[in-house]
């Protein structure tokens, strides 16, 4: 078995037969984002149940995250994936890294996964390989940034702010090499495309055909959920999400049982208990 495949066996986000028999662990440390997205609101409230990304009850430290891979171990005895996938950018905040070497440390038999925007995977594709990460999610809404300034308000890159067409001309760039630079590292990656109707509908299929190009495991193409500046569009109708992804086939293999998470997800997708009713914390983070 090639390491690709051992990777992708055991993780319910890449793999659907992993899906309904493997339990992962989303570890929120990591609340600051660095661009904007139009569909999104970022929550970190333990009164919020709602099921979607962007949403933890709390931000724990490093040390913390560690101690709920311990407890979550004994809930779960086919916990097979660690995964850092916010609330805001895992990538722009240290914290991600200082889980990652201890989770690294003390648990090299699970899976590591980051869940990135991918306007800094350039810069650290050799880190997060040296920190036993194995498996990337990249979110990748246009390959163009005539569409992708329409999806983004704005991005940060040091202390600069860009908008409009620069800001998406920049992070697209980023993503495309930072994807190329991890597929040949050896990752598993997988690219979320959010299907916003009226933006970049009619483009995806050219996202689909550029992540095949470069060697991308799987597209998730998800629905939009109407929130932030995109709070009174539409999200698509079945019909129309199920002819995309048909479409997008024809290039690259799709993943059609995204649950879309939250930041602090624990268990087997879609048949989550939370990890706070469990002792792992002090609050419900059930959505």
């Amino acid at each position: 078995m090639s390491s690709l495949a051992s990777y992708v066996r055991v993780h319910p986000c890449f793999d659907e037969k992993a899906h309904f028999t493997y339990a992962r662990i989303h570890l929120p440390v990591a609340p600051r984002c660095n661009i904007r997205c139009n569909y999104c609101e970022r929550i970190i409230d333990g009164k919020c149940f709602v099921n979607r990304p962007g949403i933890a009850s709390q931000i724990v430290s490093p040390k913390e995250a560690a101690e709920l891979i311990r407890k979550a171990k004994n809930i779960y005895s086919s916990l097979s994936v660690v995964g850092i996938a916010g609330p805001g950018e895992p990538l722009a905040n240290p914290e991600t890294f200082e889980t990652l070497e201890l989770v690294h440390e003390e648990f090299p038999d699970l899976l590591k996964c980051v869940a990135t925007n991918g306007l800094l995977l350039p810069f650290y594709v050799y880190k997060l390989w040296k920190l036993g990460v194995r498996t990337l999610t990249i979110t990748v809404n246009a390959v163009k940034p005539e569409v992708g300034q329409y999806v983004y308000s704005w991005i940060k890159i040091d202390r600069d702010v860009y908008f409009g067409f620069e800001a998406a001309k920049r992070l697209i760039e980023a993503q495309l090499n930072g994807i190329e630079r991890a597929v040949k590292f050896g990752f598993a990656v997988k690219v979320n495309t959010v299907l916003i109707p009226g933006i970049n509908d009619a483009h995806i299929v050219q996202v689909a055909r550029e992540m095949a190009a470069r060697g991308v495991y799987i597209q998730n193409i998800i629905p939009l959920i109407p929130l932030g500046v995109f709070k009174n569009l539409h999200p698509p109708e079945p019909g129309m999400l199920e002819a995309v992804r048909k479409e997008c086939y024809k290039y690259i293999r799709q993943f059609h049982l995204c649950k879309m998470c939250r930041a602090d997800a624990l268990g087997v997708p879609g048949q989550e208990i939370s990890m706070y009713e469990k002792n792992c914390c002090s609050r419900s983070c059930h959505g």
